[in-house]
């Protein structure tokens, strides 16, 4: 600008002066000016990233229509950025989603599947979104659960950091009330007992997690309400210590890409008594429907193997093949549901603590802000309790994204999370690479009224009807439900003979199929499938299914 004003206020002296002169002076200028807008392109920071992830945060949120949750900080960010109504998780547990949100590929590429694949033993070379952003001039960073332990090295995948990934430093938890016992539990009564029960595993000669996972077999308890501050537990240490990372990260001339995670609301549902106190437990909403749906296919379902796994619960129905769910009493369904209420507001005031944070440093007008919840949670209805399925509540998934030059807007076409690594791409003016399964949602996020998606698509894996036989060993599984979710309904497939998409699909393999229509029924308590009514839909909606399994494997032909 200031060449242009120089040039304005001499241009009527060197008008007086000959030809060559003026003609020197402008080649002058012309060159000065593109020198100029070169350094000041070559000086603009790219944006930086705050990627949010929350373990088990359904869809409960007041932006969402929740009017009894308190979540306020996440409420706020919703109202600034780009609110995904619709959007799904492609496996509904924790390492498979995982692994398909940071790399951009569904789980029959990334062959994770359960809680105990390594993402990297099974495809080596596999790119991740942090990864790719290195070779874009980024540092990336990160804390607490982005990936899923059991599904990376010890590194929390290596490739993936520019700077070694920060375990939570112990001086950042409550002088008050020191560490957490078990990892988890801060009242005095049950840290008594854990001491007891941590020496009885070291007389047997376990030391470590190893001991702590021998006491959480008789002490586990599904929640706590402990009058502790916010640290005392280990997301509250966390978000401190971010904080800290954050004011490092902005005193540095290269952009960030820096992965905060949350724990909570994972079981077990511990939080400060001041989340506790929000709410009162009469008011804690129960499932409607908590019944298996009419007509509905056997391994749709799960035995709430998760839960059971807690110390004080206490279910007349026992862990069978032909479980479906868990029966609890009212009050204790009340208690859950207040504890996940209770543990998703603390988890909304650590993230309040990480945006004030961002934005007292100067940073949130050049930071593109992710916020996810890995995949939904059952609360109850159809009698389960926990994820691991292809229903609408363990499928149905949060994602809030926020690109300050970008004004706020509510999607409500369906969306899923393998579309957030080209987003960002394509937010951060990086070339999208071509191998990716989603698409860039930033031509919605302009314009919501755009078309996008016809569907998303989930899938879930089951070893036998119902039961969740060894929980962790999901990759063996013998039947498949894939399920695609378009904005009313929902189609689900189950294939049996160990189908994957990588295989030729055949209709001999075929267990069961599912039709939900939710305009007329959202608690899914018929599958219409078989409808006369429904047959136009069902044979459309099969039509799409079999088209994306052809697709899928010409894809993934090199995969097998």
């Amino acid at each position: 600008m200031w060449a242009h004003l120089i040039y304005q206020n001499n241009i009527i002296i060197f008008m007086k002066k000959n030809n060559k002169s003026f003609f020197t002076f402008s080649i002058f200028l012309l060159i000065s000016v593109c020198f100029i807008n070169k350094t000041y392109s070559q000086n603009k920071r790219k944006p930086n990233i705050l990627f949010i992830a929350v373990d088990d945060l359904k869809p409960e949120l007041g932006c969402f229509g929740n009017k009894l949750i308190k979540t306020p900080n996440i409420d706020k960010l919703a109202s600034k950025g780009s609110l995904f109504k619709q959007n799904y998780c492609q496996q509904a547990v924790c390492g498979p989603t995982r692994a398909s949100i940071m790399t951009g590929m569904r789980p029959d590429y990334t062959r994770v599947w359960d809680l105990k694949t390594k993402m990297r033993d099974m495809n080596p070379d596999i790119l991740s979104l942090p990864q790719y952003l290195i070779s874009q001039g980024y540092t990336t960073q990160g804390i607490g659960k982005i990936y899923d332990v059991r599904c990376v090295d010890k590194e929390l995948d290596k490739p993936s950091w520019s700077v070694p990934y920060y375990k939570v430093d112990k001086s950042y938890y409550s002088v008050q009330t020191g560490l957490p016992a078990l990892n988890y539990y801060q009242n005095p009564e049950t840290k008594k007992l854990a001491e007891i029960y941590l020496k009885e595993a070291t007389e047997k000669g376990l030391k470590g997690e190893d001991a702590i996972t021998e006491a959480l077999k008789k002490l586990k308890p599904s929640n706590e309400c402990a009058d502790v501050p916010d640290n005392a537990y280990t997301d509250g240490a966390n978000a401190l210590e971010a904080c800290d990372i954050l004011k490092k990260l902005s005193k540095s001339t290269d952009p960030f890409f820096f992965a905060v995670g949350f724990s909570k609301p994972h079981l077990p549902f511990v939080s400060p008594k001041k989340y506790w106190d929000l709410y009162n437990r009469n008011d804690m909403p129960l499932a409607v429907y908590q019944q298996p749906a009419k007509n509905s296919v056997d391994i749709a379902y799960h035995n709430s193997g998760e839960l059971r796994a807690y110390t004080d619960i206490i279910s007349p129905i026992p862990i069978s093949e032909d479980s479906v769910g868990i029966t609890l009493s009212v009050d204790k369904q009340k208690e859950m549901i207040h504890g996940y209420y209770a543990a998703v507001s603390y988890t909304d005031a650590q993230i309040g603590l990480l945006l004030k944070t961002l934005d007292s440093l100067g940073l949130a007008d050049n930071t593109i802000i992710v916020l996810w919840g890995d995949h939904g949670w059952h609360l109850g209805d159809h009698n389960l309790w926990c994820k691991h399925t292809d229903f609408e509540q363990a499928t149905h998934t949060p994602l809030i994204i926020h690109a300050p030059w970008i004004p706020h807007s509510v999607i409500n076409s369906p969306t899923e999370f393998v579309d957030i690594f080209p987003t960002l791409c394509d937010l951060v003016n990086a070339k999208i690479p071509s191998t990716l399964d989603g698409k860039s949602l930033t031509g919605v996020m302009k314009n919501p009224t755009l078309p996008f998606k016809e569907y998303a698509v989930s899938q879930y894996p089951r070893s036998g009807p119902t039961a969740e036989t060894e929980r962790l060993g999901y990759a063996s599984a013998k039947y498949m439900g894939y399920s695609i979710r378009t904005k009313q309904y929902r189609y689900t497939m189950w294939l049996k003979d160990k189908f994957r998409t990588y295989d030729s699909f055949d209709e001999s393999k075929i267990y069961g199929t599912e039709l939900y229509d939710y305009k007329k029924d959202p608690n899914e308590t018929v599958n219409v499938v078989n409808e006369k009514k429904y047959a136009a839909i069902s044979k459309q909606l099969k039509s799409k299914m079999i088209l994306y399994f052809n697709n899928q494997e010409e894809k993934l032909k090199n995969k097998k």
